[in-house]
């Protein structure tokens, strides 16, 4: 199955506060991290939903392999 395309823009509007859906994007692809008690209404420690994280991973006390537990939704339109 082909995952859909987002802007940027559309990914920030599913920040948990503006749309329900709690999303982010790591390495082009998009999460739905929204069953995640650590993403509750859409921040993560200093981390926002909504955004692309791929940049801020490498500060993360953990590694990529987080996203496993996610559900892919989309892809981040470049």
């Amino acid at each position: 199955m082909e995952l859909p395309e987002f802007t940027k823009q559309q990914l920030a509007l599913r920040n948990g506060q503006d749309k329900p859906q709690i999303w982010v994007a790591y390495l082009g692809l998009i999460y739905d991290v929204g069953e995640s008690r650590l993403w509750k209404n859409g921040k993560h420690y200093e981390h926002w939903a909504g955004q692309d994280l791929t940049d801020e991973l490498a500060d993360a006390p953990h590694s990529e392999t987080v996203f496993e537990k996610f559900t892919a939704v989309g892809k981040l339109k470049s």
